[in-house]
């Protein structure tokens, strides 16, 4: 069966790096490309990468244009997803790609975001520990997927197995994130110029006020997690793509070195996408450069008393267009990994 797709917000970062996953998925038709003021315009003009979608021309993001797929991507600016919601009523499946249902409190939203709260949709993380099992499981038959953020989704991932386990104290996790513009979206931001990022690491949302901390708390109460409290202090680095997150928390009373390992290789031991690196090795961003790949290194700090993971993402990838493809792949009953590979690009 092939399954026919629409993808709204097609002309920013994260709609295009949808279509460029989705261009090789042999179950996927790609119908549809919409934008907003870009509408009119041919696909290959803000995403000149897409060769092989050439013959697109961007639509207008109504929910007219949207409706009458097998599958809708919606890959807008926070806030701006849910009003097509009700109108998207006859598409079998629906992904956004932004905030508008990842969160389950409207406290949090309130206090986050603002505006509007829509209901909290199926969270996209496959690999994410909730409960006894995995969030995969969730999305299996799944109608309506909430993509996850991309730092949100990598500092969740680092700390669940310890979490889970009972090895660290979710109490105290500290994580300072390397991240690249291109999480910021594609609209023009004077401080994203290039002569603003070129040869300098410029802090942002510090003190606790980074909209992905409620989506972090969120994911490692699912893990286990009575209180999770984390400081989280991101840095715009000049990559054009990636996260390089180092979080940290302390070593849980009596939690033997071996049994701090031996809960990260069993949470992510058996998985493709989320790959615990060998003692002593550290991921680089460059190593997962396009990849649908989380590749961590894990260091036991006893010194300090605090257990360190440092992993890499592509922030495009894995952090927003794959994690949604491979939830819509589990939705579908399609093979996890369909379209999606593990090898990053290098130089």
């Amino acid at each position: 069966m092939t399954y026919s797709v629409a993808v709204s917000g097609a002309s920013g970062y994260a709609g295009g790096e949808i279509l460029r996953l989705l261009a090789d998925h042999p179950d996927i038709e790609i119908r549809t490309v919409t934008a907003h003021s870009n509408a009119g315009d041919p696909l290959v003009a803000h995403q000149p990468h897409l060769r092989s979608l050439r013959h697109l021309e961007l639509q207008p993001t109504t929910p007219e244009v949207l409706s009458g797929h097998d599958v809708v991507f919606l890959a807008l600016p926070h806030g701006q997803s849910g009003q097509y919601t009700d109108a998207l009523g006859d598409a079998g499946l629906v992904i956004d790609a932004g905030a508008d249902h990842r969160l389950t409190s409207r406290e949090d939203w309130d206090a986050f975001y603002g505006g509007d709260f829509h209901e909290p949709w199926t969270y996209g993380v496959p690999e994410l520990i909730v409960g006894d099992a995995k969030q995969r499981d969730a999305l299996r038959g799944a109608t309506r997927i909430a993509a996850p953020g991309c730092n949100a989704s990598t500092v969740s991932l680092s700390m669940a197995p310890g979490v889970a386990a009972g090895v660290i104290d979710a109490g105290d996790i500290v994580t300072v994130l390397a991240v690249g513009p291109s999480g910021a979206g594609k609209s023009l931001k004077s401080h994203l110029l290039g002569s603003e990022i070129l040869g300098t690491a410029n802090p942002y949302a510090v003190g606790g006020t980074h909209r992905h901390i409620p989506e972090i708390r969120q994911a490692l109460r699912a893990a286990g997690a009575a209180d999770p409290r984390i400081s989280f202090t991101p840095v715009i680095v000049p990559m054009a793509r990636g996260i390089l997150a180092t979080t940290s928390a302390p070593i849980a009373a009596g939690a033997t070195d071996a049994e701090i390992r031996g809960a990260w290789e069993a949470a992510y031991g058996e998985e493709t996408f989320v790959q615990l690196l060998p003692q002593g090795q550290m991921p680089r961003t460059a190593d997962v450069l396009g990849a649908n790949t989380a590749l961590m290194g894990l260091a036991i700090d006893r010194a300090a008393n605090r257990v360190v993971v440092v992993t890499a993402v592509d922030n495009l990838t894995k952090g927003t267009a794959g994690a949604a493809i491979q939830s819509m792949n589990l939705a579908l009953g399609l093979p996890e990994g369909r379209a999606l590979t593990v090898n990053g690009v290098a130089p």
